[in-house]
Formats: C-alpha cells, sequence, structure tokens
C-alpha cells in the first residue's frame, strides 16, 4: 500500500466511522476500487490503525464525558455511575461474539463487496425507521444497554454501520436523540482499544505479520482517520439531534445497490 491509498483509506474511516454509513464495509469497498489486494493480516493492521485514529478523535470529542464516566467508577456520582454502568454492560455483546468468533469474522473482510451491498441496504433501513422515531426521552438503563450492544455484535458484519445501527437502536428504544449519540460513540471506545490490545499482543507473539506493512502509510492513515474523525463526531452529533437520519439512508440504499449490482454483473 502506498502513502495515497492510505491517506484515501484513512479519510474514509474518519468520515464512514462517525456519519452512519458503514466504516467497515466503506473500507471493504476502497480497497477494491483501488484495486488493493492486502493479505488478511496486513488487512487487519490498517484497519486497527485507522480505527485507533478515530478512537482518539472520539477521546477528544468527549473528553469531559470520559472523565465524568471515570469519575463516576471512581468516586460513585449517581448519574455518571449509571453511565459507566451501561458502558460497561454494552460492551458484552461484541465481546462475547468477538472472542468466539474472531477467525470467522476476519473471513468476512477478504473479498465480500456482496456482502457489504446487502448490509448497506439494512443499514438504509434502520437509519430511516429510527429518523420517523417520534417518542425519544429516556435516559439510557442497563436493559437499553445490553439492547444496543447486541446491535453493535450485529454491527461487526461488514456494511451495517456500528454508529448508524447503534443510534438507531437508542432512538428505537426511546432514548433522546442527544444521548444516543453520544452513548454510540462512547460505548466503542473500550471496545476498540481491547480489540487494539489483544491485536497488539498477537502481533508480538508474531512478528512477521506485520512485514509487509510500511510504517508510512499506517501513520497517514492514522493521521487521516483522526482529523476526519474529529469533523464527522461533531457533526454527526448535531445531525441526529434534528433527525437527519434519512439522508444517509439514502445514501446506504444507493451505495448497497451499486456495490450489489457490480459484484453480480462482475
Amino acid at each position: 500500500m502506498d502513502w495515497l491509498s492510505a491517506l484515501i483509506l484513512g479519510i474514509v474511516q474518519g468520515l464512514a466511522e462517525f456519519l452512519p454509513v458503514s466504516s467497515s464495509g466503506h473500507l471493504e469497498l476502497g480497497r477494491t476500487l483501488l484495486g488493493l489486494e492486502m493479505s488478511g493480516e496486513t488487512g487487519l493492521l490498517f484497519t486497527v490503525t485507522v480505527h485507533a485514529g478515530t478512537a482518539l478523535s472520539t477521546v477528544v470529542v468527549f473528553y469531559k464525558d470520559i472523565v465524568s464516566v471515570l469519575n463516576g467508577l471512581v468516586k460513585g456520582h449517581e448519574e455518571d455511575r449509571k453511565f459507566a454502568g451501561a458502558i460497561l454492560v454494552s460492551m458484552i455483546p461484541a465481546g462475547v461474539i468477538g472472542l468466539l468468533f474472531e477467525d470467522e469474522i476476519e473471513g468476512l473482510f477478504e473479498g465480500s463487496t456482496l456482502l457489504v451491498g446487502l448490509m448497506l441496504l439494512v443499514t438504509g433501513l434502520l437509519l430511516l425507521m429510527a429518523d420517523q422515531a417520534k417518542k425519544t426521552h429516556k435516559n439510557v438503563s442497563l436493559g437499553d444497554a445490553f439492547a444496543v450492544g447486541v446491535a453493535q455484535a450485529i454491527a461487526i458484519l461488514p456494511g451495517i454501520s456500528r454508529s448508524g445501527a447503534t443510534i438507531s437502536a437508542s432512538v428505537l428504544l426511546g432514548i433522546d436523540r442527544e444521548k444516543a449519540a453520544r452513548f454510540s460513540f462512547l460505548m466503542v471506545v473500550p471496545v476498540i482499544l481491547g480489540k487494539m490490545l489483544l491485536d497488539v499482543i498477537d502481533m508480538t507473539s508474531n512478528p512477521e505479520a506485520a512485514s509487509d506493512t510500511m510504517l508510512m502509510p499506517l501513520l497517514v492513515g492514522f493521521i487521516a482517520a483522526f482529523i476526519t474523525g474529529l469533523w464527522a463526531c461533531r457533526t454527526m452529533i448535531q445531525l441526529v439531534k434534528r433527525a437527519k437520519l434519512k439522508y444517509f439512508a439514502y445514501y446506504c440504499f444507493t451505495v448497497g445497490a451499486l456495490a450489489s449490482l457490480w459484484t453480480a454483473l462482475a
């Protein structure tokens, strides 16, 4: 991979991680359009790197919220403690699925253009349903957190937008739209950091796994994902509050249909 391809994919990741259009799906489509043939380990390393960039942008945007959650765990302020507990509960489904089916999940990200197209259609449907939801006023309960965590686990599939699935699930459960966006973006941070830790441990025991990947593309991809992620994260919060998800639904329908058609005709 050259630095220009890494820049393009980093920008794609930064935008698609927060805008509800599936970052994993768009990374797969981007690799296909750029003609990149990346081995499983190399592709995984780049994916983890750009996800680290968007995780860092989440930390920057929600720094005060993260401090409040940590204070809730340590000092026991009731509202912060409840929110921290909800974050922890939301991690369970994705954590279990990720640990039990890691190899199967990685296999889905190799030549999965048709799957991406079909799952983008599902994402569009979820967004359209959420955009039409009217009663959105609740706080996040533990039961809601687990349900949203299940949505996050399903979003492991390439083409299912993680933010789209979790925000849609939250809104359909009646959670306040701004709180739904805040919860959706914060709940992924520990999941990404945990996944990164496991991959670092794996690469430490198998140093040859990253031998084909140069430092420059990783650095460029990370920076591009971080900078674009800052903008996309702040923008998405405002869009969710204004119930503008239907436009992303139309986008997902269009890209999903084109990707499926392209694969069928190839």
